[in-house]
Protein backbone atom coordinates (compact mmCIF):
# COMPACT_ATOMS: atom_id res chain seq x y z
CA UNK A 1 0.00 0.00 0.00
CA UNK A 2 1.40 3.43 -0.89
CA UNK A 3 2.00 5.97 1.87
CA UNK A 4 -0.94 8.09 2.93
CA UNK A 5 -1.01 11.06 0.53
CA UNK A 6 0.22 14.17 2.30
CA UNK A 7 -2.34 16.95 2.40
CA UNK A 8 -0.11 19.67 3.79
CA UNK A 9 3.32 20.86 2.68
CA UNK A 10 6.39 19.40 4.31
CA UNK A 11 7.73 21.26 7.32
CA UNK A 12 10.33 23.08 5.24
CA UNK A 13 7.72 24.16 2.66
CA UNK A 14 6.00 27.02 4.47
CA UNK A 15 2.42 27.40 3.34
CA UNK A 16 1.27 30.92 2.62
CA UNK A 17 -2.31 31.66 3.71
CA UNK A 18 -3.62 34.89 2.26
CA UNK A 19 -7.09 34.63 3.78
CA UNK A 20 -8.90 33.31 6.82
CA UNK A 21 -10.12 29.73 6.74
CA UNK A 22 -13.53 29.07 5.23
CA UNK A 23 -14.55 26.27 7.59
CA UNK A 24 -18.30 26.30 8.14
CA UNK A 25 -19.79 26.77 11.57
CA UNK A 26 -23.19 26.83 13.19
CA UNK A 27 -23.62 30.49 12.18
CA UNK A 28 -21.49 30.53 9.02
CA UNK A 29 -23.22 28.11 6.68
CA UNK A 30 -21.50 26.61 3.65
CA UNK A 31 -23.47 26.50 0.39
CA UNK A 32 -23.25 22.94 -0.91
CA UNK A 33 -25.05 21.33 -3.84
CA UNK A 34 -27.56 19.71 -1.49
CA UNK A 35 -28.24 22.93 0.46
CA UNK A 36 -26.66 24.71 3.39
CA UNK A 37 -24.13 22.95 5.62
CA UNK A 38 -23.71 23.78 9.31
CA UNK A 39 -20.90 22.37 11.45
CA UNK A 40 -21.46 22.31 15.20
CA UNK A 41 -18.37 22.23 17.41
CA UNK A 42 -19.00 19.96 20.38
CA UNK A 43 -16.08 20.04 22.86
CA UNK A 44 -15.24 16.44 23.81
CA UNK A 45 -18.25 15.50 21.67
CA UNK A 46 -20.53 15.85 24.68
CA UNK A 47 -24.30 16.20 24.36
CA UNK A 48 -26.97 16.21 27.03
CA UNK A 49 -30.21 14.34 26.36
CA UNK A 50 -31.88 17.69 25.66
CA UNK A 51 -29.17 18.57 23.14
CA UNK A 52 -29.51 15.18 21.42
CA UNK A 53 -33.20 15.89 20.91
CA UNK A 54 -32.44 19.44 19.70
CA UNK A 55 -30.04 18.10 17.06
CA UNK A 56 -32.60 15.54 15.91
CA UNK A 57 -35.27 18.24 15.64
CA UNK A 58 -32.91 20.54 13.70
CA UNK A 59 -32.07 17.74 11.25
CA UNK A 60 -35.73 16.86 10.71
CA UNK A 61 -37.24 20.32 10.50
CA UNK A 62 -34.45 22.32 8.91
CA UNK A 63 -32.16 19.81 7.17
CA UNK A 64 -32.21 16.51 5.34
CA UNK A 65 -33.05 14.45 8.42
CA UNK A 66 -29.50 13.22 9.03
CA UNK A 67 -26.57 14.15 11.24
CA UNK A 68 -23.04 13.66 9.91
CA UNK A 69 -20.29 12.92 12.43
CA UNK A 70 -16.83 14.34 11.76
CA UNK A 71 -13.31 13.09 12.47
CA UNK A 72 -13.18 15.56 15.37
CA UNK A 73 -16.32 14.37 17.12
CA UNK A 74 -18.34 17.30 15.81
CA UNK A 75 -21.73 17.19 14.07
CA UNK A 76 -22.88 18.50 10.70
CA UNK A 77 -26.36 19.30 9.42
CA UNK A 78 -26.88 19.25 5.66
CA UNK A 79 -29.65 20.19 3.27
CA UNK A 80 -30.43 23.41 5.13
CA UNK A 81 -32.59 26.03 3.46
CA UNK A 82 -30.87 29.32 2.69
CA UNK A 83 -33.16 31.33 4.96
CA UNK A 84 -33.02 29.02 8.02
CA UNK A 85 -29.88 30.49 9.65
CA UNK A 86 -31.68 32.55 12.31
CA UNK A 87 -34.05 29.71 13.21
CA UNK A 88 -31.16 27.25 13.48
CA UNK A 89 -29.13 29.63 15.65
CA UNK A 90 -32.09 30.16 17.99
CA UNK A 91 -32.68 26.41 18.31
CA UNK A 92 -29.02 25.70 19.06
CA UNK A 93 -28.71 28.60 21.49
CA UNK A 94 -31.76 27.44 23.44
CA UNK A 95 -30.16 24.00 23.77
CA UNK A 96 -26.88 25.48 25.07
CA UNK A 97 -24.94 24.61 21.92
CA UNK A 98 -23.88 28.20 21.16
CA UNK A 99 -22.24 29.55 24.34
CA UNK A 100 -20.25 32.15 22.37
CA UNK A 101 -21.27 33.21 18.84
CA UNK A 102 -17.87 34.86 18.33
CA UNK A 103 -15.96 31.69 19.28
CA UNK A 104 -18.22 28.94 17.94
CA UNK A 105 -15.81 27.82 15.20
CA UNK A 106 -12.73 27.56 17.45
CA UNK A 107 -14.18 25.14 20.02
CA UNK A 108 -12.35 22.20 18.42
CA UNK A 109 -11.60 20.01 21.43
CA UNK A 110 -11.28 16.22 21.13
CA UNK A 111 -11.03 14.19 24.35
CA UNK A 112 -10.80 10.47 25.07
CA UNK A 113 -14.50 9.55 24.94
CA UNK A 114 -14.26 6.68 27.43
CA UNK A 115 -12.50 8.78 30.09
CA UNK A 116 -14.00 8.22 33.52
CA UNK A 117 -16.17 5.32 32.38
CA UNK A 118 -13.95 2.24 32.55
CA UNK A 119 -11.15 3.18 34.95
CA UNK A 120 -8.50 2.76 32.27
CA UNK A 121 -7.26 6.32 32.12
CA UNK A 122 -7.34 9.68 33.84
CA UNK A 123 -10.99 10.79 34.17
CA UNK A 124 -9.85 14.41 34.49
CA UNK A 125 -9.65 14.98 30.75
CA UNK A 126 -13.41 15.39 30.43
CA UNK A 127 -13.21 18.10 33.10
CA UNK A 128 -10.21 19.59 31.31
CA UNK A 129 -12.26 19.80 28.11
CA UNK A 130 -15.09 21.64 29.88
CA UNK A 131 -12.71 24.10 31.52
CA UNK A 132 -10.70 24.66 28.34
CA UNK A 133 -13.88 25.41 26.42
CA UNK A 134 -14.92 28.00 29.01
CA UNK A 135 -11.45 29.58 28.93
CA UNK A 136 -11.46 29.75 25.12
CA UNK A 137 -14.87 31.41 24.99
CA UNK A 138 -13.86 33.94 27.66
CA UNK A 139 -10.77 35.23 25.82
CA UNK A 140 -11.49 37.67 22.96
CA UNK A 141 -8.11 36.96 21.36
CA UNK A 142 -8.93 33.24 21.08
CA UNK A 143 -11.54 34.02 18.42
CA UNK A 144 -8.59 34.65 16.05
CA UNK A 145 -7.73 30.94 16.02
CA UNK A 146 -8.52 29.11 12.80
CA UNK A 147 -11.57 26.89 12.61
CA UNK A 148 -9.08 24.08 11.91
CA UNK A 149 -6.91 24.57 15.00
CA UNK A 150 -7.27 21.46 17.17
CA UNK A 151 -6.91 20.70 20.87
CA UNK A 152 -6.54 17.01 21.79
CA UNK A 153 -6.92 15.74 25.37
CA UNK A 154 -5.90 12.11 25.91
CA UNK A 155 -6.65 10.31 29.17
CA UNK A 156 -3.49 8.19 28.98
CA UNK A 157 -4.84 5.29 26.95
CA UNK A 158 -3.41 6.92 23.78
CA UNK A 159 -6.62 6.56 21.77
CA UNK A 160 -6.76 10.18 20.58
CA UNK A 161 -3.12 11.24 21.00
CA UNK A 162 -2.41 10.49 17.34
CA UNK A 163 -5.15 12.69 15.88
CA UNK A 164 -2.77 15.46 14.87
CA UNK A 165 -3.62 18.03 17.52
CA UNK A 166 -1.98 21.44 17.40
CA UNK A 167 -2.00 21.37 21.19
CA UNK A 168 -2.14 17.93 22.81
CA UNK A 169 -2.53 17.16 26.51
CA UNK A 170 -1.92 13.62 27.77
CA UNK A 171 -2.87 12.63 31.30
CA UNK A 172 -0.07 10.91 33.24
CA UNK A 173 0.14 9.83 36.83
CA UNK A 174 2.18 12.17 39.03
CA UNK A 175 5.83 11.21 39.02
CA UNK A 176 5.43 8.79 36.11
CA UNK A 177 6.47 8.83 32.47
CA UNK A 178 3.94 8.34 29.74
CA UNK A 179 2.15 5.07 30.45
CA UNK A 180 -0.50 2.76 29.20
CA UNK A 181 -3.84 2.69 30.98
CA UNK A 182 -2.64 -0.30 32.95
CA UNK A 183 0.16 1.83 34.32
CA UNK A 184 2.94 -0.10 32.60
CA UNK A 185 5.69 1.56 30.60
CA UNK A 186 5.53 1.06 26.84
CA UNK A 187 9.06 0.87 25.42
CA UNK A 188 8.27 -1.89 22.93
CA UNK A 189 5.76 -0.13 20.69
CA UNK A 190 6.41 2.24 17.82
CA UNK A 191 6.74 5.82 19.03
CA UNK A 192 6.87 9.07 17.07
CA UNK A 193 7.47 12.71 17.74
CA UNK A 194 4.47 14.86 18.57
CA UNK A 195 2.24 15.32 15.55
CA UNK A 196 3.33 12.14 13.76
CA UNK A 197 1.19 9.05 13.65
CA UNK A 198 1.70 5.30 13.59
CA UNK A 199 -0.76 2.46 13.28
CA UNK A 200 1.09 0.05 15.58
CA UNK A 201 -0.77 -1.52 18.48
CA UNK A 202 -0.28 -0.40 22.07
CA UNK A 203 1.44 -3.10 24.08
CA UNK A 204 2.43 -3.67 27.69
CA UNK A 205 6.01 -4.40 28.67
CA UNK A 206 5.19 -8.08 28.60
CA UNK A 207 4.25 -7.76 24.94
CA UNK A 208 0.58 -8.38 25.62
CA UNK A 209 -2.08 -6.21 24.11
CA UNK A 210 -3.51 -3.59 26.41
CA UNK A 211 -7.04 -4.62 27.50
CA UNK A 212 -8.59 -1.37 26.33
CA UNK A 213 -9.07 -2.73 22.81
CA UNK A 214 -10.45 -6.27 22.91
CA UNK A 215 -11.40 -7.52 19.48
CA UNK A 216 -13.17 -10.62 18.25
CA UNK A 217 -13.12 -12.58 15.06
CA UNK A 218 -16.26 -13.05 13.05
CA UNK A 219 -18.91 -15.03 14.89
CA UNK A 220 -17.48 -14.64 18.38
CA UNK A 221 -19.40 -13.10 21.22
CA UNK A 222 -19.16 -9.38 21.95
CA UNK A 223 -16.15 -8.84 24.25
CA UNK A 224 -16.79 -8.83 27.96
CA UNK A 225 -16.40 -5.69 30.03
CA UNK A 226 -13.21 -4.64 31.73
CA UNK A 227 -13.51 -4.13 35.46
CA UNK A 228 -12.57 -0.55 36.32
CA UNK A 229 -9.18 -0.01 37.90
CA UNK A 230 -9.41 3.64 38.83
CA UNK A 231 -6.36 5.84 39.04
CA UNK A 232 -5.70 6.52 42.69
CA UNK A 233 -4.20 9.99 42.24
CA UNK A 234 -5.13 13.00 40.11
CA UNK A 235 -3.39 13.07 36.78
CA UNK A 236 -0.69 15.48 35.74
CA UNK A 237 -0.54 16.53 32.11
CA UNK A 238 2.02 16.39 29.35
CA UNK A 239 1.62 19.31 26.98
CA UNK A 240 2.79 18.65 23.39
CA UNK A 241 3.24 21.44 20.85
CA UNK A 242 5.37 21.36 17.71
CA UNK A 243 7.42 18.30 18.65
CA UNK A 244 8.25 19.50 22.18
CA UNK A 245 6.66 18.62 25.51
CA UNK A 246 6.28 20.02 29.03
CA UNK A 247 4.94 18.46 32.22
CA UNK A 248 2.33 20.56 34.04
CA UNK A 249 0.11 19.98 37.05
CA UNK A 250 -3.29 18.57 36.21
CA UNK A 251 -5.01 21.60 37.74
CA UNK A 252 -3.08 23.83 35.32
CA UNK A 253 -3.59 21.70 32.20
CA UNK A 254 -6.49 23.65 30.62
CA UNK A 255 -4.78 27.01 31.19
CA UNK A 256 -1.56 25.56 29.79
CA UNK A 257 -3.36 24.49 26.61
CA UNK A 258 -4.83 27.96 26.21
CA UNK A 259 -1.45 29.59 26.75
CA UNK A 260 0.07 27.33 24.09
CA UNK A 261 -2.63 28.43 21.63
CA UNK A 262 -1.74 32.04 22.38
CA UNK A 263 1.91 31.27 21.73
CA UNK A 264 0.94 29.85 18.34
CA UNK A 265 -0.98 33.01 17.40
CA UNK A 266 2.03 35.13 18.37
CA UNK A 267 4.33 32.96 16.24
CA UNK A 268 1.91 33.05 13.30
CA UNK A 269 1.71 36.84 13.41
CA UNK A 270 5.49 37.10 13.51
CA UNK A 271 5.92 34.60 10.66
CA UNK A 272 3.44 36.53 8.52
CA UNK A 273 2.41 33.50 6.44
CA UNK A 274 -1.15 33.36 7.78
CA UNK A 275 -0.68 29.89 9.29
CA UNK A 276 -3.87 28.21 10.47
CA UNK A 277 -2.13 25.36 12.28
CA UNK A 278 1.17 24.77 14.10
CA UNK A 279 2.54 22.53 11.34
CA UNK A 280 2.09 25.36 8.84
CA UNK A 281 4.58 27.64 10.60
CA UNK A 282 7.84 28.03 8.67
CA UNK A 283 11.14 26.79 10.07
CA UNK A 284 12.40 29.04 12.81
CA UNK A 285 8.91 30.16 13.86
CA UNK A 286 8.46 27.81 16.79
CA UNK A 287 5.82 28.99 19.30
CA UNK A 288 7.35 30.24 22.56
CA UNK A 289 5.30 27.90 24.71
CA UNK A 290 7.71 28.04 27.66
CA UNK A 291 7.47 31.82 27.73
CA UNK A 292 3.69 31.75 27.48
CA UNK A 293 3.45 29.30 30.36
CA UNK A 294 5.74 31.45 32.47
CA UNK A 295 3.71 34.59 31.77
CA UNK A 296 0.55 32.71 32.74
CA UNK A 297 2.12 31.70 36.06
CA UNK A 298 2.08 27.99 35.17
CA UNK A 299 4.94 25.87 36.49
CA UNK A 300 6.17 23.59 33.71
CA UNK A 301 9.01 21.10 33.49
CA UNK A 302 10.49 20.62 30.01
CA UNK A 303 10.49 17.01 28.87
CA UNK A 304 13.81 15.90 27.30
CA UNK A 305 13.58 15.65 23.49
CA UNK A 306 14.27 11.92 23.59
CA UNK A 307 11.19 11.50 25.78
CA UNK A 308 8.93 13.92 23.89
CA UNK A 309 7.19 11.08 22.13
CA UNK A 310 3.50 10.45 21.68
CA UNK A 311 2.28 6.88 22.03
CA UNK A 312 -0.67 5.99 19.79
CA UNK A 313 -3.15 3.15 20.26
CA UNK A 314 -6.02 1.89 18.11
CA UNK A 315 -9.41 3.60 18.40
CA UNK A 316 -12.11 2.61 20.84
CA UNK A 317 -13.90 -0.52 19.64
CA UNK A 318 -17.70 -0.67 19.50
CA UNK A 319 -19.46 -2.66 22.20
CA UNK A 320 -19.92 -2.56 26.00
CA UNK A 321 -17.94 0.05 27.88
CA UNK A 322 -17.34 0.10 31.61
CA UNK A 323 -20.14 -0.69 34.04
CA UNK A 324 -23.06 0.95 32.26
CA UNK A 325 -22.03 2.51 28.94
CA UNK A 326 -21.82 1.54 25.28
CA UNK A 327 -19.92 2.58 22.16
CA UNK A 328 -21.51 2.35 18.71
CA UNK A 329 -20.43 3.58 15.28
CA UNK A 330 -22.50 5.40 12.66
CA UNK A 331 -22.55 3.67 9.26
CA UNK A 332 -20.32 5.73 6.97
CA UNK A 333 -20.34 8.40 9.68
CA UNK A 334 -23.97 9.42 9.29
CA UNK A 335 -26.98 9.02 11.60
CA UNK A 336 -30.64 9.49 10.89
CA UNK A 337 -32.59 11.55 13.41
CA UNK A 338 -34.25 8.31 14.54
CA UNK A 339 -30.87 6.62 15.10
CA UNK A 340 -29.66 9.61 17.10
CA UNK A 341 -32.77 9.54 19.29
CA UNK A 342 -32.29 5.80 19.81
CA UNK A 343 -29.14 6.59 21.81
CA UNK A 344 -31.45 7.85 24.55
CA UNK A 345 -32.10 7.37 27.40
CA UNK A 346 -28.60 8.25 28.52
CA UNK A 347 -26.89 10.40 31.10
CA UNK A 348 -25.03 11.96 28.20
CA UNK A 349 -23.84 11.10 24.69
CA UNK A 350 -20.24 11.65 23.57
CA UNK A 351 -19.64 11.78 19.83
CA UNK A 352 -16.28 10.27 18.97
CA UNK A 353 -13.59 11.11 16.37
CA UNK A 354 -14.21 7.65 14.87
CA UNK A 355 -17.68 8.77 13.82
CA UNK A 356 -19.48 7.02 16.61
CA UNK A 357 -21.08 7.71 19.94
CA UNK A 358 -20.41 6.67 23.53
CA UNK A 359 -23.71 6.34 25.35
CA UNK A 360 -23.02 7.09 29.02
CA UNK A 361 -25.32 5.32 31.46
CA UNK A 362 -26.87 3.33 28.62
CA UNK A 363 -27.79 0.24 30.63
CA UNK A 364 -26.64 -1.82 33.63
CA UNK A 365 -24.14 -4.51 32.71
CA UNK A 366 -26.70 -7.31 32.53
CA UNK A 367 -28.83 -5.32 30.06
CA UNK A 368 -26.14 -4.07 27.68
CA UNK A 369 -26.50 -6.89 25.16
CA UNK A 370 -30.21 -6.16 24.77
CA UNK A 371 -29.49 -2.45 24.27
CA UNK A 372 -26.76 -3.22 21.74
CA UNK A 373 -29.07 -5.60 19.89
CA UNK A 374 -31.73 -2.89 19.67
CA UNK A 375 -29.22 -0.38 18.27
CA UNK A 376 -27.88 -2.99 15.86
CA UNK A 377 -31.41 -3.55 14.52
CA UNK A 378 -31.53 0.16 13.66
CA UNK A 379 -28.40 -0.11 11.52
CA UNK A 380 -25.75 1.08 13.98
CA UNK A 381 -22.40 -0.73 14.18
CA UNK A 382 -22.20 -2.43 17.56
CA UNK A 383 -19.45 -5.05 17.18
CA UNK A 384 -15.71 -4.74 16.53
CA UNK A 385 -15.85 -7.61 14.02
CA UNK A 386 -18.21 -5.76 11.69
CA UNK A 387 -16.48 -5.18 8.33
CA UNK A 388 -18.09 -1.71 8.30
CA UNK A 389 -16.18 -0.67 11.43
CA UNK A 390 -13.59 1.88 10.33
CA UNK A 391 -15.15 2.52 6.90
CA UNK A 392 -15.92 6.16 6.12
CA UNK A 393 -16.74 8.29 3.09
CA UNK A 394 -16.89 11.91 2.10
CA UNK A 395 -20.21 13.48 1.12
CA UNK A 396 -19.84 12.60 -2.55
CA UNK A 397 -22.52 13.17 -5.14
CA UNK A 398 -25.08 14.67 -5.20
CA UNK A 399 -24.14 16.83 -2.21
CA UNK A 400 -20.68 17.94 -3.38
CA UNK A 401 -20.07 19.59 -6.75
CA UNK A 402 -16.41 18.51 -6.79
CA UNK A 403 -17.15 14.82 -6.29
CA UNK A 404 -16.80 12.46 -9.26
CA UNK A 405 -19.06 9.72 -7.84
CA UNK A 406 -21.76 8.83 -5.36
CA UNK A 407 -19.18 7.29 -3.06
CA UNK A 408 -21.67 6.41 -0.33
CA UNK A 409 -23.68 4.29 -2.74
CA UNK A 410 -20.52 2.66 -4.11
CA UNK A 411 -18.79 2.04 -0.76
CA UNK A 412 -17.92 -1.58 -0.01
CA UNK A 413 -16.17 -2.57 3.23
CA UNK A 414 -14.43 -5.64 1.95
CA UNK A 415 -14.55 -8.79 4.00
CA UNK A 416 -11.65 -8.16 6.34
CA UNK A 417 -10.83 -5.77 9.14
CA UNK A 418 -7.56 -3.89 9.29
CA UNK A 419 -6.68 -0.27 8.74
CA UNK A 420 -9.54 2.17 8.14
CA UNK A 421 -10.99 2.56 4.67
CA UNK A 422 -12.00 5.95 3.29
CA UNK A 423 -13.93 6.61 0.09
CA UNK A 424 -13.24 9.98 -1.51
CA UNK A 425 -15.09 11.55 -4.41
CA UNK A 426 -12.03 13.53 -5.51
CA UNK A 427 -8.35 14.03 -4.74
CA UNK A 428 -9.08 16.40 -1.85
CA UNK A 429 -10.01 13.36 0.29
CA UNK A 430 -12.24 15.39 2.63
CA UNK A 431 -12.80 13.83 6.04
CA UNK A 432 -10.12 11.17 5.67
CA UNK A 433 -8.82 9.38 8.79
CA UNK A 434 -5.53 10.25 10.45
CA UNK A 435 -2.45 8.15 9.90
CA UNK A 436 -2.54 5.44 7.23
CA UNK A 437 -5.69 4.08 5.64
CA UNK A 438 -6.94 2.14 2.62
CA UNK A 439 -7.33 4.99 0.15
CA UNK A 440 -10.24 4.69 -2.30
CA UNK A 441 -10.58 7.67 -4.66
CA UNK A 442 -13.08 8.16 -7.50
CA UNK A 443 -11.73 8.94 -10.95
CA UNK A 444 -13.23 10.84 -13.86
CA UNK A 445 -13.77 7.67 -15.92
CA UNK A 446 -16.29 6.24 -13.44
CA UNK A 447 -13.79 3.93 -11.75
CA UNK A 448 -11.69 4.20 -8.57
CA UNK A 449 -8.11 4.06 -7.39
CA UNK A 450 -7.61 1.68 -4.46
CA UNK A 451 -4.27 2.56 -2.92
CA UNK A 452 -3.33 3.90 -6.34
CA UNK A 453 -4.41 0.85 -8.34
CA UNK A 454 -7.14 1.44 -11.00
CA UNK A 455 -10.23 -0.51 -9.97
CA UNK A 456 -13.64 -0.80 -11.65
CA UNK A 457 -16.63 0.01 -9.44
CA UNK A 458 -17.78 -3.60 -9.67
CA UNK A 459 -14.46 -4.86 -8.25
CA UNK A 460 -14.32 -2.61 -5.19
CA UNK A 461 -15.30 -5.33 -2.71
CA UNK A 462 -12.47 -7.66 -3.71
CA UNK A 463 -9.91 -4.85 -4.04
CA UNK A 464 -10.70 -3.40 -0.63
CA UNK A 465 -10.64 -6.90 0.92
CA UNK A 466 -7.15 -7.44 -0.50
CA UNK A 467 -5.98 -4.03 0.71
CA UNK A 468 -7.34 -4.54 4.22
CA UNK A 469 -5.81 -8.02 4.45
CA UNK A 470 -2.44 -6.57 3.53
CA UNK A 471 -2.95 -3.74 5.98
CA UNK A 472 -3.39 -6.16 8.87
CA UNK A 473 0.09 -7.53 8.22
CA UNK A 474 1.62 -4.12 7.67
CA UNK A 475 0.00 -2.52 10.73
CA UNK A 476 2.82 -3.79 12.94
CA UNK A 477 5.59 -2.63 10.61
CA UNK A 478 7.33 0.55 11.88
CA UNK A 479 6.48 3.49 9.64
CA UNK A 480 6.21 7.25 9.65
CA UNK A 481 2.97 8.14 7.83
CA UNK A 482 2.36 11.60 6.48
CA UNK A 483 0.50 14.12 8.56
CA UNK A 484 -3.08 15.01 7.76
CA UNK A 485 -5.05 18.21 7.89
CA UNK A 486 -8.15 17.07 9.74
Amino acid sequence: MPPTPPSTPARDEARIRDRGDACPGALRLHAADDGGLARLRLPAGRLTAHQVEALAVAAETLGDGRISLTSRGNAELRGLAEECGAELAALLAEAGLLPSPTHERVRNIVASPAAGLDGLGGPEVQLWAHELDALLCAEPWAAALSGRFLFVLDDGRADVAGLGGDVTLVAVRPGAGQETTAGQETPTRQETTAGQETPTRQETTAGQETPTRQETTAGQETPTRQEPTAWQEPAAGRLYVGGRAWLVAGADAPRAALAAAGAFLDAARTAGNGAWRVRELPEGSTPDVAGALDRAGIAAEPVPPAESLLVHAPPLAPGPLGAASLHVLAPLGRLTAAQLRALLPAEEVRLTPWRGAVVVGAAPGHQDHARLAALDSLGLITRPDSPWAGVSACTGRPGCAKSLADVRADAAPGSARGLPVHYSGCERRCGHPHGTWVDVVATADGAYLVDGAPTPRTALHDAVTTARNGAIARATTPSTPAETTR
